[in-house]
């Protein structure tokens, strides 16, 4: 048969007209616009999905053609086939999109067409950046303190913060007295950073709200939400006398136990039975316990001889020690340690002395009381970790590093003595260490290679 437009032969269809002529008569993109205007906001690097959500996307990722595709109203009406970008300069404002549609034109007649739509990127602030550049500070605070007399807690929460770049909505960080503020525009990022925290470390929460504006013709008002969250004042390897009560609904475990790890609960470890126990963060904010010696009393020994009794738990072994402290090696003392496993002899282990010590506790008076000494309950000597003394001593800087997050101090902490800056480095030092020393530790964070100057390459 021939076209009914042009004349030349083609098979028979119901249209009886050629592809070119149906081509030229008809144009399936009528009614889909060319051109269109994405907008961008240059503070927070993300794109306006109409109606008021700002999304964020990479240039010529599926995000965004997502929202390239939503732009266009009459795509609806045809079956789209397939889209992609077609290249443009990162700074060019453009963005190309080539789309393959296809629709029924006449009775079982189907026609395909390919076509290009260019969008103009415009930039536009959002409103969180808008208040942020109109100084309107914050509207929702998270306040995270912990009681204790070192910054370890804080500098392990930087790490995992920023690995899991759970601050990527704040406004503003503050350094303040026992902690840190986080600040935000918006209540539920606040919320969403008080849920993490609270999944790795065991801490409490109180919320309060501030009444910042009402209008009382159409009911809204204005709030200022802040969220305090405190931190167990007790880290790992601290030396932890917990209730009676509360040892025996632990498994019956010792009152006298070593914390081995802090989550959202805290594992504590009893050192002359192996026995462990979980204290939730409920039990442990209805029933607080205290810490009786930190790091700070940590106190190295050198291991003359160890002897295991073959029982384990994990990691852990249980064995008698004897060792001596490195400072006066003619005085030796036999340990019933945990640390079996790990220990050999001519290690070196740091551990707490407790043979004069007198705790203000009134846990400890009562175990003390009951002839815990007597009993074994209250050993002379707790040895808590292996130490690496030889490893320190080597003249190397370290071939890694950690980044940390920018944060603004306050009015009162700007002051800092310079025994309170040697204290931070001190702590920062020891951080450090503990990462070096403990795999577990290092595995929870980002290290990042450091890169070696000319002059230091001797020593990387």
């Amino acid at each position: 048969s021939l076209c009914a437009s042009c004349g030349t032969v083609i098979a028979p269809n119901p249209a009886n007209m050629c592809i070119n002529c149906i081509r030229n008569d008809v144009d399936i993109t009528e009614g889909i616009p060319k051109q269109a205007t994405v907008h961008y906001c240059k503070g927070c690097d993300r794109y306006l999905q109409p109606p008021n959500i700002w999304v964020v996307a990479e240039l010529e990722s599926k995000e965004l053609l997502t929202l390239c595709l939503k732009k266009l109203r009459g795509l609806s009406k045809v079956r789209l086939v397939d889209a992609g970008f077609i290249w443009t300069e990162p700074h060019s404002r453009r963005i190309k999109v080539k789309l393959t549609i296809q629709k029924e034109v006449f009775a079982n007649t189907i026609l395909q067409q390919v076509f290009v739509v260019e969008y103009m990127v415009a930039t536009q602030q959002c409103e969180e950046c808008t208040r942020v550049a109109a100084q309107l500070t914050w509207k929702a605070v998270v306040q995270v303190r912990q009681k204790v007399s070192h910054k370890r807690t804080f500098l392990w929460l930087e790490q995992v913060i920023l690995k899991h770049n759970a601050h990527q909505n704040t406004t503003n960080i503050k350094e303040a007295k026992d902690g840190i503020d986080f600040y935000y525009t918006s209540r539920s990022h606040a919320i969403r950073m008080v849920e993490f925290l609270q999944g790795i470390v065991p801490a409490k929460v109180k919320g309060s709200e501030q009444l910042i504006s009402q209008d009382t013709h159409a009911g809204t008002a204005n709030y200022k939400f802040s969220y305090s969250l405190e931190i167990a004042p007790i880290c790992k390897d601290d030396l932890v006398i917990l209730n009676p009560k509360v040892a025996k609904s632990l498994s019956d475990v010792s009152p006298l136990v070593l914390c081995n790890k802090v989550s959202n609960s805290l594992n504590l470890i009893d050192p002359n039975t192996l026995k462990t126990a979980e204290m939730r963060n409920t039990v442990f904010w209805d029933q607080p316990c205290a810490t009786l010696c930190n790091i700070s009393d940590l106190v190295e020994f050198y291991v003359i001889d160890i002897n295991h009794e073959g029982v384990h738990n994990g990691r852990f072994g249980l064995a008698t020690a004897e060792v001596a402290k490195t400072k006066d090696l003619g005085t030796t003392y036999l340990v019933r340690t945990h640390l079996g496993n790990i220990l050999r002899p001519g290690d070196h282990v740091l551990g707490y002395d407790l043979r004069n010590a007198n705790f203000n506790d009134e846990n400890w008076d009562k175990l003390v009381a009951k002839g815990g000494s007597k009993q074994g309950n209250i050993p002379d000597i707790v040895l808590v970790r292996k130490s690496y003394p030889n490893a320190r001593k080597k003249i190397k800087s370290r071939n890694w590093k950690l980044k940390t997050i920018t944060v603004e101090e306050e009015v009162e902490a700007m002051g800092k003595s310079k025994s309170e800056k040697a204290k931070a480095d001190q702590d920062y030092e020891l951080f450090l260490r503990d990462i070096e020393e403990d795999p577990e530790l290092r595995g929870m964070i980002n290290l990042y290679k450091r890169k070696c100057s000319l002059s230091s390459f001797n020593t990387c």
